[in-house]
């Protein structure tokens, strides 16, 4: 989520790829998951609220609200050895190899960081490399996710469709998804010295 500083005061209300959430929602989403991953792994407690219930209210900064989750889920992951067996995870699913259960929760991350790049009108920083390399993670968790609303039906694929494109249509999401007019200008004009974003 390394594009949250081009989150400005005006562009935390913009709309996202993921219809019923705006851009803070899906941070407060973001950041949810991966406290969840790091207490599945045995590091904090979790987050405080429900990240499928995100309020859309920041009572401090967008980093303020990031932070604590990345560096949890980075001292959750290290303290995972190389190689290891089974993983407990926040999924239904339960317990997963370790290399999957680190890719979904990287999955988690990037196609949020996709969603919040698409709502501010920025180029994406999951390019089609990266996501060529959680394809595999997934197509593995992402199906019995489906049913408890955590991911959109999978759109059909399309002729031309790089890793990317098809990541997204997996996951369902349009990879041609624009924001509304005036949305992505706005964040644009935030991060170039409009009204101040958020730092850190």
């Amino acid at each position: 989520m390394d594009r949250h500083h081009a989150v400005s005061d005006a562009s935390r209300d913009a709309p996202t790829p993921c219809a019923e959430w705006n851009v803070t929602q899906v941070l407060q989403h973001a950041a949810a998951d991966q406290l969840a991953w790091a207490a599945a792994l045995g590091t904090g407690t979790g987050p405080s609220y429900n990240p499928f219930e995100p309020s859309g209210r920041l009572s401090g900064s967008v980093a303020e609200l990031l932070a604590p989750a990345v560096t949890a889920a980075g001292a959750a992951w290290t303290a995972v050895a190389p190689g290891a067996g089974p993983v407990p995870t926040p999924l239904p699913q339960g317990a997963l190899p370790a290399a999957t259960a680190a890719a979904a929760c990287a999955l988690d991350a990037a196609v949020h960081a996709w969603d919040v790049a698409a709502a501010l009108g920025l180029p994406p920083a999951l390019t089609p490399r990266l996501a060529g390399q959680l394809l595999p993670a997934a197509r593995a968790v992402v199906e019995p996710l489906r049913q408890y609303g955590a991911y959109a039906p999978a759109l059909a694929p399309e002729a031309g469709d790089d890793a990317l494109a098809e990541l997204l249509r997996y996951l369902g999401r349009d990879p041609a998804w624009r924001p509304p007019a005036g949305f992505g200008g706005a964040a644009r004009r935030g991060q170039s010295g409009g009204t101040a974003g958020e730092t850190g």
